[in-house]
């Protein structure tokens, strides 16, 4: 797949996470060159230029000398490695290194190229730096874990090949590659910039997508088994509301929903007035999350092309600024936690209606025989921790600003860590979907032999797949884990298009 530096789109991004091979849109070499070369003049000059032959941070007015302008890029990297915790996942480390790599092509960061087809050659060959997931604030850049992304470049640091371990030199040896000896801006280059708070926050945004579109499945799913009405879904209700995102949610039920004789065999006569709002309300809630969603989008999308590290090289000048500052990126994750948090309450909320057989009519915990058998009594517990957790989860990163650098570095914007909390979300609401999903295929079976509407038929077979029927209590836990499973393939999601 070929991308046009600071041209590409979301959909790129997410196959390169997925393993696609990634080329850059020819040309962009000379762009990058002449950076380099303006760069050597101005630096010939004898001016001061931060990070090239200066300090950095709080040693900014420190002058280095042309003899040790080698040493200043080799040590910054070294002593910026102090990056601490868990690895950051193989797919994230892929678009870390994609991102990085496009970014340097667009010409304004004084990197040779060949520096740059490293970045894609690692890529090219699936060797992936070992990244520690803590330990940067979103600004400069995500110093710490470039660090370790850009020491495997001088043959230090490790890195992954599948299961494989290796130790720098051989990383770039199975790559084609030798340690490089960086040039003046380089080192500074390659750590400043927000490609790993960017990347964490885009892996955040496609796993929320798909969970948005199993949170409509499973809704509606939780509709028929509740015997709930499609009226609230009604074109005419929220056109006059006008926002989008709850009117593509809306369309996106009454399809899940059509055709469905459950639907049908009350239609008349039923002596319920309106469904709770977990049922009733959900186009107003999806919606809103994916509204939000699509404004995160947005927002990464432009961050994903953009060019994030100091100085940048711009014609023949040399600009000090602050594009490292990810604040974008951290409202970006931090709106995303709050859709993750939405999804998840409402979920849990239409888990305790199908469980509860004064709202749902459904039998108790939805088991026959109960007493003897509590059914999911202890499933819906497990949901409520979930939903717990996510609430937590959800307070705002972006606003717990902490002074680094001996204060020049004064205020700083947290992405990192707010997009990396996204994970754990999604994971939990993922958790949530699952217990919806088993708890909803059941209230569909007492039901039959009435049938619901094709789609919600089509993932009531997937739940099937994964779970038999629930005619007496068993180990929950091998259930939830295995319709988890298909959850996080993107079995659910794929029953529904929202326009």
């Amino acid at each position: 797949m070929t991308v046009i530096p600071g041209k590409a789109r979301l959909g790129q991004w997410r196959a390169v996470m997925q393993g696609e091979a990634l080329e850059l849109a020819p040309g962009w070499q000379a762009v990058a060159q002449a950076s380099v070369t303006a760069l050597e003049a101005r630096l010939a000059t004898g001016e001061a230029l931060y990070g090239v032959n200066t300090g950095f941070g709080k040693l900014a007015g420190t002058r280095i000398g042309p003899a040790q302008l080698a040493q200043l890029q080799l040590n910054l990297l070294r002593s910026h490695a102090a990056g601490t915790g868990p690895l950051l996942p193989a797919p994230v480390v892929r678009l870390v290194l994609g991102l990085k790599a496009a970014s340097l092509a667009r010409g304004a960061s004084a990197i040779r190229p060949a520096v740059i087809e490293a970045l894609l050659a690692l890529l090219a060959a699936d060797i992936l730096p070992a990244i520690p997931a803590r330990g940067s604030v979103g600004a400069s850049g995500d110093l710490a874990p470039l660090a370790h992304m850009a020491l495997l470049l001088i043959g230090e640091g490790e890195a992954f090949q599948g299961d494989r371990v290796l130790r720098g030199p051989e990383a770039l040896a199975a790559a084609g590659l030798a340690p490089f000896a960086l040039g003046p801006k380089e080192g500074l280059a390659l750590l400043n910039g927000t490609q790993v708070s960017t990347a964490l926050a885009l892996a955040g945004l496609f796993a929320a997508e798909d969970l948005l579109r199993t949170a409509l499945v499973a809704g509606a799913m939780s509709v028929d088994a509740a015997r709930g009405s499609d009226t609230p879904f009604d074109v005419r209700i929220h056109a006059l509301r006008g926002q989008p995102g709850q009117i593509r949610v809306a369309a996106a039920l009454r399809e899940l929903l059509a055709g469905s004789q459950i639907r049908e065999s009350h239609r008349e006569g039923d002596p319920r007035v309106q469904d709770p709002y977990s049922l009733r309300c959900q186009p107003q809630v999806a919606g809103a999350c994916l509204d939000l969603l699509g404004q995160a989008a947005q927002v990464l999308e432009r961050e994903a092309n953009a060019v994030t590290d100091n100085p940048l090289v711009v014609g023949d000048e040399v600009l000090s600024g602050g594009n490292f500052h990810a604040e974008p990126v951290a409202f970006a994750a931090d709106t995303m936690a709050l859709a993750l948090a939405e999804l998840g309450a409402i979920s849990e909320r239409r888990i305790a209606l199908l469980t509860d057989p004064v709202l749902s009519g459904l039998p108790a915990f939805l088991v026959r025989d109960g007493g003897v058998n509590s059914g999911f009594m202890i499933a819906h517990v497990t949901a409520a921790a979930l939903t717990a957790e996510n609430r937590a989860l959800a307070v705002p990163r972006s606003t717990d600003s902490i002074p680094t650098s001996a204060n020049q570095e004064d205020h700083v914007s947290m992405a990192t860590g707010a997009a990396l909390r996204l994970h754990d979300m999604a994971d939990n609401l993922a958790g949530i979907l699952s217990i919806e999903l088993l708890a909803a295929a059941q209230g569909l079976e007492f039901h039959r032999p009435l049938q619901s509407a094709h789609s919600i038929e089509a993932a009531h077979g997937l739940v099937r797949e994964a779970a038999a029927a629930w005619d007496a209590d068993r180990a929950m836990a091998p259930d939830i884990a295995a319709v988890k499973a298909l959850v996080e393939r993107g079995r659910f999601a794929a029953l529904v298009e929202i326009a």
